[in-house]
């Protein structure tokens, strides 16, 4: 998922829920993360999580936001998010290249938010508004609160393929891919790389070999770029492939992992 033009005519897609789970008593988390710091500067580092933080504060201050007739966010917020959010990859450069005008599913990540604040129940539709719900309201002071509950949701609750051009399966296999990752985004790997790594040689079928790298990419890779625990560094000209991937600062803040052993410091110049 990139910015969009708008000059397009795409078709939008009906407001429903990303989530696989969407009962709590279902929830799925794969992982066990680490209790978390009183540092909110080094959770920050998370987009999913500030962006959030950002939607709910705003609404505390602000109030409802106004919602068009889709149930989507209407342009005034969505160019306040784009502002706010200072979102790699999507910021209010990128998404202004290639449309004159936002709305909310030009801006990717906002749209993201937007349902998985539904989907958790911290906020809702009334009167052609979005409110918090009483939960939401009360994580408003509590951002670690809120991320406890938001991330381990983001990250393995989602059906991440919803928005793949292949509309992919969700990843499923996330004790490997982060047991890998941990050792290979050390120093830095590429898609290409990690599929190697991850399930051995790739077809040599064009065709096969793209849907697999973007079924990596979409469900496991970017949304861990989301949550602030992968960096993507993108080539110029070399493609999707090419771009290659490297463990930030909350990498080893969340997890402990079985391949922690095996990590070699990573190289900085």
């Amino acid at each position: 998922m990139t910015p969009r033009s708008g000059r397009r005519n795409i078709e939008r897609k009906p407001f429903q829920r990303l989530a696989m789970h969407t009962h709590r008593r279902h929830l799925v988390f794969m992982i066990r993360l680490k209790p978390l710091p009183d540092d909110v500067a080094i959770l920050d580092q998370s987009h999913v999580f500030r962006g959030a933080r950002l939607i709910l504060a705003y609404v505390a201050e602000q109030g409802a936001i106004p919602l068009t007739p889709s149930k989507a966010f209407k342009r005034v917020f969505v160019n306040w998010a784009a502002e706010a959010f200072v979102w790699p990859h999507w910021t209010v450069a990128d998404l202004y290249s290639v449309n004159k005008v936002l709305n909310e599913y030009d801006f990717g990540p906002l749209e993201v938010l937007h349902h998985l604040l539904i989907d958790l129940k911290l906020g809702r539709h009334y009167k052609g508004t979005f409110r918090l719900t009483k939960v939401g309201q009360g994580l408003v002071e509590k951002p670690k609160d809120l991320f406890e509950i938001l991330v381990p949701f983001f990250l393995f609750n989602v059906n991440h393929g919803y928005y793949s051009r292949f509309e992919n399966e969700p990843f499923r296999d996330w004790d490997a891919g982060l047991n890998v990752l941990n050792i290979e985004a050390e120093n830095g790997v590429s898609l290409g790389e990690f599929c190697a790594a991850l399930y051995g040689p790739v077809t040599r079928d064009w065709e096969q070999k793209r849907h697999a790298e973007s079924e990596i990419y979409t469900g496991i890779l970017r949304p861990l770029c989301w949550a602030g625990l992968l960096e993507e560094h993108r080539s110029r000209g070399g493609g999707l492939a090419t771009n290659t991937y490297q463990k930030t600062a909350l990498w080893p803040v969340l997890f402990t992992l079985k391949t922690d052993g095996r990590v070699r410091p990573a190289v900085r110049h």
